[in-house]
């Protein structure tokens, strides 16, 4: 199980975007970096800065996954057939933490890692506590029974922050959710841009 190492809104300063699209986000405040030396005037980046950006954005995302956990869906993604760095949002996205939040079962990617380790999640009617578990097409995402109550579930499916993508079927009445197909960059409602390409570009020199 990856920790969550830093304070989450650190990511978004240091990147000085709102990664999330939170409301609550510093960014939305003033978008230097933390610290002291925040204010100062960055320098451009260079190629390798570009793509090591993309890299931590893209990680940082889905709960800041550790390097290993990452470079092990890169590798995933490079070995299967068709477009390495379409390949790589769709194995992100059929992680079951993703699925979670993206159907809106939850809050914020952090919760749904946690929902899902804390046993509050179903897939085919059998419990999985795994977040990184791949779920595949077809699959039948549910919130159990006995967590369906829980203010972080009922603030999560009347929050108007996010839209459920049309990959994925939502029922947030019986919190039921089928994976339908696995989403391409252009699919996923990212709040911010998000660039596989430079991610590839990285791993392909490193």
């Amino acid at each position: 199980m990856s920790k969550r190492t830093q304070a989450k809104y650190k990511l978004d300063r240091r990147m000085g975007e709102n990664i999330w699209g939170r409301p609550k986000s510093p960014v939305n405040r003033r978008e230097y970096g933390p610290g002291q030396h925040g204010q100062r005037r960055k320098g451009k980046l260079s190629d390798f800065g570009i793509q090591l950006r993309a890299k931590q954005k893209l990680k940082g995302y889905y709960g800041d996954l550790t390097e290993k956990q990452f470079r092990r869906i890169y590798a995933e993604a490079e070995r299967r057939r068709g477009d390495t760095g379409e390949n790589l949002i769709g194995l992100l996205e059929r992680r079951l933490d993703a699925v979670v939040y993206r159907a809106k079962f939850v809050p914020t990617v952090f919760a749904a890692r946690q929902f899902v380790n804390h046993g509050h999640v179903q897939v085919n009617g059998r419990r999985v506590n795994i977040p990184s578990y791949q779920v595949k097409d077809g699959d039948v995402v549910t919130v159990r029974e006995k967590s369906r109550q829980l203010a972080l579930v009922l603030e999560a499916a009347q929050s108007p922050e996010r839209d459920t993508p049309d990959y994925l079927e939502v029922d947030h009445n019986k919190m039921i959710t089928t994976f339908l197909r696995e989403p391409g960059l252009s699919d996923v409602p990212y709040p911010v841009q998000m660039e596989p390409n430079l991610v590839v570009e990285y791993y392909a020199k490193n």
